[in-house]
């Protein structure tokens, strides 16, 4: 399990829940199906707010682009000294249309690990990025494009993918 080989990252998951993210806390319901524009959940990922949370557990600041919206994917790029990270999160209408989604990532990016306690199913591919599912989203943190370490204390693009995810998570409090 992530918390037994990742206290850190625990913590940091404790601490997430405190902060929140500027996403208001939602009640038990039913997935949202993609729209026209993104979700709130979805825009959150290129937000200040999400920026500046992402910044204190890289350890570094980063530069974001303006985000876009195609075919229900919605992303941006966080631009470092030592590379770009690029978040996006497509928008399912359904659990088929979700599992399919995340089984087609897991297949083209080379699915290497489960990970334990990240939304409602999560693993980390060759070149070090996450992807999590969580309701009818997906959330993909590719640090492919990340050169060496990031940040102070640094932290490989692998484990930079893991604590952007963490973030992320914390933040998605409803659908």
């Amino acid at each position: 399990m992530w918390r037994r080989a990742c206290p850190a990252l625990a913590a940091l998951a404790v601490l997430l829940g405190i902060a929140g993210c500027g996403i208001p806390t939602a009640s038990a319901q039913a997935p949202q199906s993609a729209g026209k524009s993104p979700s709130a959940i979805a825009r959150m990922v290129c937000t200040p707010k999400a920026a500046r949370e992402i910044a204190q557990v890289v350890g570094a600041k980063a530069a974001v682009t303006a985000p876009t919206w195609a075919d229900s994917l919605y992303a941006c790029a966080y631009r470092y000294s030592k590379g770009t990270m690029v978040l996006s999160v497509k928008e399912l209408s359904s659990w088929t249309q979700t599992f399919a989604y995340f089984d087609q990532l897991a297949r083209t990016l080379h699915r290497t690990a489960p990970i334990g306690e990240f939304g409602q199913g999560a693993f980390s591919v060759r070149n070090g990025s996450v992807v999590v599912r969580k309701d009818w989203k997906v959330l993909l943190v590719d640090t492919s494009g990340l050169r060496g370490n990031i940040g102070s204390p640094p932290n490989p693009p692998s484990q930079v993918a893991i604590n952007v995810a963490g973030v992320i998570l914390g933040c998605w409090t409803g659908d």
